[in-house]
Parts: C-alpha cells; sequence; structure tokens
C-alpha cells in the first residue's frame, strides 16, 4: 500500500493569511484538506473547488480513518506543526507516512518577539490538552522562565490560581491573546494574584518569569514541620528512615509511584520534591488522610499527587498509573493482602520497599515474597534518636 504524503502548514490566528509562494502551490494543487474549525474558518476562502475538507476533531481515530485511501492530504495546523503539533500526531498514528512540513513562528515564539525576551532557555510545557504533570514539575524544579501552552481548561486564571494553592508566588505572568492577528492581539503583564480574578479571550498562551524565589526545596523535611495527624508527632516516617527508604527504592529510573499507608502524607511529599519526574499516587484508609494530604502539599508547594483515601483492598487500582516502586507505610495487620493485589500492578523489575518495626511485619514482608515473584534484595536496620530499630526491606519483582 501506497504511504500517504502529508503537507502540513502552519498557521498563526490571522484571519488573512499570507503564504510564500511554494505553500500557495501546495495549496492550488490539493484536493484533500484537513485541519480544526479555527483553520478551515481561515482558509476556507483559499481553498481550490471542488475541495474535500476533513475536520480534526477528538476522538482522533476516526479522524486518521477518514484520512484512509487518500494519497495526498494538506493539513493545517498551528504554529510549527512540530512544536507539541500535528506533525507529531500524524508520526504517532501513521510511523511510514512521508511529511512535509511548512512552519510558522509558534505562538510563544511570537509572545517572546512582542515582549523582546530571548527564548532560548525557555523551559515549553504544554497543557493543550495534557494535564497538569510537566507544569508542576517545572514548578518544583523552579524553572526561572516558563512558557505555557494553555487551552479552554488550563486558563491563565488557572494556571495562576494553582501557583497560589502550592506557594509558587515568585513569578509574573506575561499574557498573549490572538498572537498573529492583527485586529485582535493583545499583550498583557499580571501579578500572579492580578491573573487569578482576570478574565481571558482564547485562544492565548503566556510566558511566567521567575521574580524572586517561591519555595526552598530541603533534602529531607524536618518531621516537626509537617501537619501531623490527629496531633499525634510521632505517627510519621522518620526523615533519616524516609529518606532512606526512598534511596532504597531508586526513584531516578522509576516513573510511577505509590506510597500505599501515607498517613501525613511525608513520604509521598518528599519523594515529589525530590524526584519531580514522578507520578505519585498515594492510598490512605484514614479520612483524615486527605485533608493531611492537602494541607502538607500545600506547605511545601509539591503539587500533582493523587491522594486516594479507603480501603487500600476495596480499591480499583486500574484507574491509576501502574507502579514500578512501591513503599509501604501502613498495613493494618494486612501486608500479605496488600503485596498480592499490588504484585500483578507491579512493573517487571519494579521495586517494594517496607519499613518494619516487629519481627512479625519482617516475617509477613518475607511470607509475601515467597508467595509471589519478589526477590528479597535487601535488609538495613536503622535507629532514629530513642525510637525502636527499624529494618527497611527491599524487595524486586523477579
Amino acid at each position: 500500500m501506497c504511504k500517504t504524503k502529508f503537507s502540513v502548514i502552519g498557521l498563526d490566528d490571522n484571519n488573512a493569511p499570507s503564504f510564500p509562494p511554494e505553500v500557495q502551490e501546495v495549496i492550488s494543487r490539493g484536493s484533500v484538506f484537513s485541519g480544526g474549525t479555527r483553520h478551515y474558518e481561515i482558509v476556507k476562502d483559499l481553498l481550490p473547488a471542488p475541495a474535500c475538507w476533513i475536520p480534526i476533531t477528538p476522538p482522533l481515530p476516526p479522524v486518521f480513518e477518514a484520512y484512509r485511501g487518500y494519497a495526498e492530504i494538506v493539513v493545517f495546523a498551528s504554529g510549527d506543526p512540530l512544536f507539541f503539533g500535528f506533525a507529531n500526531t500524524i508520526r504517532h498514528y501513521l510511523p511510514e507516512a512521508e511529511i512535509r512540513v511548512y512552519p510558522v513562528f509558534n505562538s510563544l515564539q511570537k509572545l517572546a518577539h512582542e515582549l523582546v525576551v530571548p527564548y532560548h532557555d525557555m523551559r515549553v510545557v504544554s497543557l493543550t490538552g495534557r494535564p497538569w504533570h510537566e507544569f508542576d514539575r517545572a514548578l518544583i524544579e523552579q524553572a526561572p522562565k516558563i512558557g505555557v501552552l494553555t487551552d479552554r481548561r488550563h486558563t491563565p486564571a488557572a494556571i495562576a490560581q494553582r501557583m497560589l494553592r502550592y506557594g509558587y508566588s515568585g513569578y509574573r505572568m506575561q499574557v498573549g491573546e490572538h498572537l498573529g492577528n492583527p485586529g485582535r492581539q493583545r499583550i498583557r503583564s499580571f501579578t500572579l494574584e492580578e491573573a487569578a480574578n482576570a478574565e481571558f479571550d482564547y485562544p492565548n498562551n503566556l510566558l511566567l518569569t521567575e521574580i524572586r524565589k517561591s519555595q526552598v526545596r530541603r533534602f529531607g523535611i524536618p518531621d516537626e514541620l509537617f501537619e501531623p495527624l490527629d496531633g499525634r508527632p510521632n505517627l510519621i516516617t522518620k526523615m533519616p528512615v524516609r529518606l532512606l527508604s526512598l534511596s532504597m527504592l531508586e526513584l531516578p529510573q522509576k516513573s510511577s509511584f505509590w506510597d500505599i499507608g501515607f498517613c501525613t502524607g511525608s513520604v509521598s511529599v518528599e519523594a515529589k520534591l525530590q524526584f519531580p519526574h514522578l507520578h505519585v499516587t498515594a492510598f490512605e484508609i484514614r479520612e483524615e488522610g486527605s485533608r493531611l494530604m492537602e494541607c502538607n502539599s500545600r506547605r511545601f508547594g509539591a503539587p500533582g499527587i493523587t491522594a486516594v483515601t479507603g480501603d487500600f483492598l476495596l480499591a480499583g487500582l486500574g484507574a491509576f498509573p501502574a507502579p514500578d516502586a512501591v513503599f509501604i507505610g501502613g498495613h493494618g495487620g494486612k501486608l500479605i493482602e496488600i503485596i498480592e493485589k499490588t504484585y500483578p500492578l507491579l512493573a517487571p523489575s519494579g521495586t517494594v520497599v517496607f519499613n518494619s518495626v516487629s519481627p512479625e511485619s519482617k516475617a509477613m514482608f518475607i511470607e509475601s515474597c515467597s508467595r509471589t515473584r519478589l526477590r528479597l534484595e535487601q535488609v538495613t536496620g536503622i535507629t532514629v534518636d530513642r525510637h525502636n530499630k527499624i529494618e527497611i526491606l527491599k524487595a524486586i519483582k523477579k
């Protein structure tokens, strides 16, 4: 079967686009065209007659099904089609397709040009149809210059509200609306407090520039700084034990971390701050856990932790990213059952770490390893101050 040839033409928000001769020739020779609703409104009067138009609307599999049978398709896309753009989507769905790209400046480049701000060192995050994860990572790492592609849900106001909620107030926001449209383009500068309560036209994108450090990133948060459970400050994984447990989980090489029995959330918060690339999912049987996780994650600037309260053994786990690292901080006497439920979801070579405070719990962990295909790799003892000795056990899925 012949490979489909795609010509992907970039557009800005100008209602009267001016194309170079090469692009004009591509359009004049075309018979099958595709793009979003906004793209069609811009180019409809420039298309040759008769022309077939295939709208790009989610979900995308039917769009690519509609492309079948056509040898050549001209696609209109926003900005640079290789910059979080539709050319990448074509490559994903049709790896063998032939693609020729005719880009224009993307919206963040246009915003930087208007502001006369160098953008070679800009940290770029797309929130267009994407979750908060990479934006949260940029915040935790306190990137000094963050360019953000927005959508109708991740608005400048919503972004500012999230930053303020987690204590990242040391940025100024520059917002560009209708970039490239001579009649509607507008660029405004805000404090985050101002942006959180402002209204914005869509489409828009923004640049965040750091004016002061917002958070102090500690390597090991002192225990007394956490909001405790029911006023019991000792009911927490102590900081030395916490850091040693995280090191045994090999988190720099992991992508999805589960914290089972999170209590105050200290392990999850520490993991997210030290390894912002992680997807962190935390489970706690006590309903109070939701408030504690919200309080402590906001206190230390750790957005993006998914907190789940209720009995872990009754929880449906299919909605969460499957783990390749698991820490078990609480088990209520059901350690074996918890590991047996977790094991099938654990990635190959995934790591499980458990803090044992008694010979009985150590024996339960070793028995759970024998019941599954976990291989006990390491046992390390540690004593903090006058507390009882804790043994940290590490097992790996064979």
